[in-house]
């Protein structure tokens, strides 16, 4: 007998047994319970409260959310995620999705006879989906999706003959997926989309599923199911289809032309993105798109336009054709969707493409339109005025296009909540009389546009508005104190950074709903602040020229603060001590200011602190010790004060996330504590001009983030993450409110101080230089094989440099200046293929200079100061050396200046595919597409960013690869 067929027969064998028993125990102790009117309470079967019991008993629970699941509570009708029939009192629900549980699955599920819905989502289970479920007949709704559950699924899964929903998705599953699943006859909903590596060897046994009403199979492979458009026409019931990520443009002949002039597809919601289908795909679309279509997804192929067909599919109310390679005119796209499609269609997302061309009057033909995205695009001209007559329009969004003129005057006339004009060329704005019409909008985004140089009045008369976006808008003026008592504690967003704004700094006590943003950056304000809304969760003030204390720290009791950047301020006075307040502050930026005095202890009371930059102050005094508590910290810099005392061995034993730790130029003694190689995440030391003594730990090659190349995958969405961006986005009514703190710091690179931001995830840097370290350049050093830049210089290091020194082939920056180094140049360094700046003068060197195109190309004052070194660069001879002067190898001469073309180099070192391999790992698909890149990339601005560009021409040329 199949195993599979002995365990559901055991199975069944138990429960009728158990329900047998269940019946007899009713009847000897009064029918369980009955009241007065023979109706059962709404009390759950202590058989039933037993089974949950032994359920839970061998889960992982870190977060104690079954902590109501106990065997002293006897009412488990009432416990958590348990629900039970208000007459029978049996448990016919049990939803414990997103509880943050895992373990083994317990088949005393089996006990719960009546059980009707089963949600185990968004979980942490692991093995194989357990073959029990096979049994549980009665079950009408199951749900496993977004769990870790691995394996093959098992076939014994489609004994569940009872099945209506069956909901495996977002797994990890592995393998063929079983034509067992046929036998679900009674199926309305089946969702695969496992995100593994399944795949469909035969999807005939869909044809079996003729109830089935919803079908999604994401991430599933059907690169050899020829004809399944076939397949999906049969089943007349199929209203919403998901086959995102399947590998479609692989199919060589996905239907009959039987179908072509016979469909009766009866598809309402069709999904078919992230395929790269071509525009050849349409014809075997064509079957699948009846006029019962609703909601059609396109978006993330290789598609070049849209057939006529589309634009006559009379119930078609969305559309998503975003993130394709279209270069076409944006007029002709509408043209072809000018028939019965334009008076239903309510949202069309032509975002992330090559469109060019205006925003024509065309767009009155959509009558029905609630939602229109065309941003990220090549669009051009003005704006038609018709776009704002549009009665239904509820959100537009054309930013970060290349639109001119002045913004038009029947803006006024538009009803839409939410408008967006970002990044284009844009200019002034209609009167305030016309502005002021706009009594529907919550939401306007003008960042990057011309609305100055005077502040624009017409902002005042939004009296609904709850997020203004106007940074980098050329205002040089002061805001009306006005403007601060516009709104009634409605404002959820406001950013004005990056213009030229002046004047006292204003009341920051009032008009902010929780959970707020607020960014004044890169502007002119000043004086002191005295009050600070304990509501805003975020406060950007940065880079401007408020002065006096920050004692209004104290009044942000019980607040939402996570992240407050006063950077770049004239700030005086102490850090106070009542930092408990802040327990939610996930980012303390207080750099660049002049600040004093010693650290308070309540900074140890900030536990979900991720970031702490002190950079370029006047503290003093030895680190405190409660901050050892801030076991969150990735980032520390605490470089450019007078903090002094040993370097605290508890950094190393206690902030075990950091990747970016800076003490430099502080008057830090005594030796490196060996605790600091405990630090497997750290990508960056910085220790450099303290009174540091004693010997480079050998241990060093246990960071192992510069041992090996460790890209980290980007953060789920909505999340925080210090090797990104923070991001907050706090909802509410439909829209969110976001902005974003990037981690940065100021670094010595090739001489010159520099501040890294974006690329700082990318730098690995190890810095020790301007202290008193004594010894030998330890060879474990040498095993740190990703590092790319390396300063030990001026300090009394002996000894020969490392022989194996040159399998640090990622080095771009090497200064071993002001020593006592002796001994020749290791030959291996002509391996360094991309050191950009290289600087070993004055030390006790001697002998050739070895032969390679960098070592020869840098100029001789790198060199000086070693009277026995020959060969060129320098002028002096080797011995045996022709009369005739040497020539240099040719190359390119580094001197002080950087050279982008050396990190260019670097992503093309000779493990150049594994390299691109993990790269990939880190960025996926959001830098292949186009989308990805634009938006990845879309803050890159300027020299300090110069390895983001760099990383940003490699993806370009990955890219170009991929599509020859």
């Amino acid at each position: 007998m199949h195993p599979c067929v002995f365990t559901i027969l055991s199975l069944m064998m138990l429960r009728l047994v158990t329900v047998y028993g269940y019946h007899q125990l009713v009847a000897v102790e009064g029918g369980g319970g009955d009241d007065t009117n023979g109706v059962i309470r709404n009390k759950c079967l202590d058989m039933e409260r037993h089974a949950l019991l032994l359920f839970k008993a061998p889960l992982q629970d870190p977060d104690g959310s079954l902590s109501t699941w106990r065997p002293d509570e006897h009412d488990c009708c009432q416990w958590k995620g348990v629900t039970c029939n208000n007459q029978t009192g049996h448990v016919t629900e049990l939803d414990i999705s997103d509880y943050n549980l895992g373990g083994e699955i317990s088949q005393s599920l089996l006990n719960l006879s009546y059980l009707n819905f089963l949600d185990l989502s968004y979980n942490s289970f692991g093995g194989t989906i357990p073959t029990f479920f096979g049994s549980m007949t009665r079950l009408t709704d199951l749900k496993l999706n977004s769990n870790n559950l691995n394996g093959t699924i098992p076939r014994c899964i489609g004994s569940l003959t009872e099945l209506r929903h069956l909901d495996l998705s977002a797994n990890s599953f592995y393998g063929i997926i079983p034509p067992e699943f046929g036998n679900l006859t009674n199926l309305q909903y089946l969702y695969l989309g496992v995100v593994g590596r399944c795949r469909v060897e035969n999807l005939h046994w869909l044809s079996s599923l003729s109830h089935l009403q919803q079908l999604g199979m994401d991430g599933i492979s059907l690169a050899k199911q020829n004809h399944w458009v076939d397949v999906i026409s049969s089943l007349q019931s199929l209203s919403w289809l998901s086959l995102d990520g399947c590998e479609l443009s692989q199919v060589m002949y996905p239907y009959s032309s039987s179908f072509l002039n016979s469909s009766s597809s009866s598809i309402e919601v069709l999904y078919l993105g992230n395929n790269s289908l071509t525009s050849s795909m349409y014809r075997w679309l064509f079957p699948l798109t009846t006029n019962k279509l609703q909601i059609l997804d396109l978006s993330s192929n290789m598609l070049d336009g849209i057939p006529k067909y589309l634009g006559n599919l009379c119930s078609l109310e969305s559309l998503s054709f975003a993130n394709n390679s279209a270069v076409v005119k944006f007029p002709g796209f509408l043209y072809t969707l000018s028939g019965c499609t334009s008076l239903t269609l309510q949202e069309l997302d032509a975002s992330y493409n090559q469109f060019i061309g205006p925003l024509s009057d065309d767009i009155q033909k959509f009558s029905s339109l609630r939602h229109l995205w065309v941003s990220h695009n090549h669009l051009n001209g003005i704006i038609s005025d018709k776009v704002w007559e549009l009665p239904m329009l509820e959100e537009i969004d054309v930013s970060s296009n290349s639109f001119r003129g002045a913004i038009s005057k029947n803006i006024g006339k538009s009803k839409a909540f939410e408008i967006y004009l970002s990044e284009n060329q844009l200019q002034g704005v209609p009167s305030t009389d016309h502005m002021s019409n706009l009594s529907y909008v919550q939401l306007i985004d003008m960042n990057s546009c011309n609305l100055g140089p005077h502040f624009p009045k017409w902002v005042q008369t939004l009296r609904n508005l709850t997020r203004l976006h106007i940074a980098n808008s050329k205002i040089s003026d002061k805001i009306p104190m006005e403007f601060w008592d516009t709104w009634p504690s409605q404002l959820r967003y406001l950013n004005l950074s990056s213009n030229n704004i002046s004047g006292e700094g204003p009341d920051l006590s009032s008009n902010f709903d929780n959970g707020s943003v607020m960014d004044l950056s890169s502007n002119s304000f000043s004086g002191p602040l005295s009050n600070v809304s304990s509501t805003l969760a975020l406060l950007n003030l940065s880079r401007n020229k408020f002065n006096g204390g920050i004692s209004f720290l104290c009044q942000m009791v019980g607040g939402f603060l996570e992240v407050l950047d006063l950077s770049h301020n004239l700030f005086t006075g102490k850090l106070p001590d009542c930092l408990w307040h802040l327990k939610l502050l996930k980012v303390l930026n207080l750099g660049h200011n002049n600040l004093s005095r010693r650290l308070p202890p309540s900074i140890g009371y900030l536990r979900e602190l991720e970031v702490l930059d002190l950079y370029k102050n006047n503290f003093s005094g030895e680190l405190p010790l409660s901050l050892k508590n801030c076991t969150s910290l990735n980032l520390m810099n605490l470089g450019a004060n007078k903090f002094s005392g040993n370097v605290p061995v508890w950094i190393g034993e206690n902030l075990w996330g950091l990747y970016v730790l800076i003490l430099r130029s502080n008057n830090f003694f005594g030796t490196i504590p060996l605790q600091l190689c405990y630090l497997e995440n750290l990508q960056v030391l910085d220790l450099s001009m303290n009174n540091l003594q004693g010997t480079i730990p050998s241990c060093l090659n246990n960071l192992t983030s510069m041992v090996r190349e460790r890209f980290l995958p980007p953060p789920p969405p909505n999340t925080y993450s210090i090797l990104t961006n923070w991001i907050i986005k706090k909802s509410g009514n439909g829209y969110s409110n976001s902005s974003e703190y990037v981690d940065h710091a100021t670094i010595e690179w090739q001489g010159d101080e520099r501040e890294f931001s974006r690329s700082l995830r990318l730098l690995k840097s190890i810095d020790m230089s301007s202290n008193n370290l004594t010894g030998q350049i330890p060879y474990e050093l040498t095993d740190l094989y990703d590092l790319i830049a390396l300063n030990l210089s001026k300090n009394s290091l002996l000894g020969k440099i490392p022989l194996k020194i040159g399998q640090m082939k990622k080095l771009l920056v090497l200064d071993l200046s002001k020593n006592f180094f002796s001994g020749g140049i290791p030959s291996s360094m002509s391996q360094m293929s991309l050191l950009n700046y290289l600087d070993m003068s004055f030390n006790n060197l001697s002998g050739r200079i070895p032969t390679s195109t960098q070592l020869q190309s840098f100029e001789p004052s790198r060199y000086e100061g070693n009277a026995g070194l020959c060969g060129p660069p320098v002028s002096k001879k080797c011995p045996g050396d022709e009369e005739s002067e040497v020539p240099l190898v040719i190359g390119k001469s580094k001197g002080e200046g950087e050279d982008v073309d050396e990190v260019w180099n670097w992503f093309h070192i000779g493990e150049g595919c594994g390299f691109a391999t993990g790269f990939w790992i880190a960025c996926g698909a959001l830098l292949v597409n186009s989308h990805g890149r634009r938006v990845f990339f879309h803050f890159y601005d300027g020299v300090e960013d110069w390895v983001y560009g760099k990383v940003a021409l490699f993806i370009e040329d990955l890219r170009r690869v991929a599509y020859m």
